[in-house]
């Protein structure tokens, strides 16, 4: 699973030997000094459906293409499964993925590694030796669970961190969570019990501090602070910055990194090493305030994720 939440019209279909896009293109473009590293390099990039999966593909044909690539765009797959299936049968080279999705998702662990960093290097060797799949170094973002409140209510209130929220009085502790995020094994009720306020009892969250509903419903009605305090969001939606939300800090580190990384198969590495460095120029400047930017351009303002991926490769000097 990925944690991005919005989804954009985006089709494509599972056939034959694989994944048949209609996403649209990518914009055409070079790099800046006119140079050519991937020339003669033919490559398949996907991706998952929703915004950021698509945003990312997208980000990826575009700077690869304008390296010299011959670029099949097969961004906007449905699911996780068929985008993943296809790099897994070698209908698609190249997949935006994430470390927690990896080891929940993928192999099943259960383990909860809270620096990214070791869980990027246990995903890593894992998908090397099981699938010759080559995890690139991870970018600087983090599309996780998280905790937010209105930017006001989190200054009247005094809080910062999730910690801080745990020492507020029990009125103040109200939350508003989606079904999915309430019932996970690695959801709301064990982050409660970490933070030393349990549901359902009376000196931790009562019930009825808690508010169940719809996961785009939680953004609104935390940025309203009304029924809830504190709402679930993800880290990099563009939501947050468009409501003026802020995230709290998850000082006991209870919720596993997702830290986005782009997955090469290893026989296309092999063969083209130069998409580290490549892959790289991309990741390095990945963060969850650019994400939230980014997605924000799609998922509130509508405009098209083609158009967006190559804006801000332009704005940053990687392409012309």
């Amino acid at each position: 699973m990925t944690l991005a939440v919005a989804l954009i019209g985006v089709l494509a279909a599972t056939a034959g030997c694989g994944l048949v896009s209609s996403s649209g293109t990518f914009h055409s473009a070079q790099l800046p000094d006119g140079s050519k590293p991937l020339d003669g390099a033919k490559l398949v990039v996907t991706s998952k459906s929703f915004t950021e999966g698509v945003l990312l593909g997208k980000i990826t044909a575009t700077y690869l293409s304008a390296a010299g690539a011959d670029i099949s765009d097969l961004t906007g797959a449905p699911g996780s499964a068929s985008s993943r299936q296809a790099q897994l049968n070698g209908d698609a080279d190249i997949l935006w993925e994430y470390t927690g999705t990896g080891w929940v998702n993928y192999h099943n662990q259960t383990d909860t590694i809270a620096d990214p960093q070791v869980l990027w290097q246990r995903v890593h060797d894992i998908e090397k030796n099981d699938y010759d799949l080559e995890w690139m170094a991870p970018a600087n973002f983090n599309d996780t669970y998280a905790f937010a409140a209105a930017s006001g209510t989190a200054k009247r209130l005094g809080v910062t961190s999730l910690s801080e929220v745990a020492k507020l009085p029990v009125g103040d502790r109200t939350f508003c969570v989606d079904d999915e995020f309430f019932s996970r094994s690695d959801g709301f009720l064990p982050m409660l019990e970490k933070y030393g306020i349990p549901y359902g009892k009376p000196n931790g969250v009562p019930q009825a501090n808690v508010t169940r509903m719809d996961a785009g419903v939680v953004y609104t009605s935390t940025a309203k602070s009304a029924p809830c305090n504190f709402g679930m969001v993800y880290t990099t939606d563009g939501r947050i910055k468009n409501l003026d939300l802020t995230v709290l800090t998850d000082d006991k580190k209870y919720f596993l990194p997702y830290s986005g990384t782009a997955v090469v198969r290893g026989e296309i590495i092999r063969k083209y090493p130069q998409l580290r460095e490549l892959l790289g120029n991309i990741s390095s400047r990945l963060t969850d305030d650019l994400m939230q930017e980014l997605n924000g351009r799609v998922d509130i303002k509508g405009e098209d994720p083609s158009d967006v991926a190559y804006e801000w490769l332009v704005s940053v000097g990687l392409v012309k």
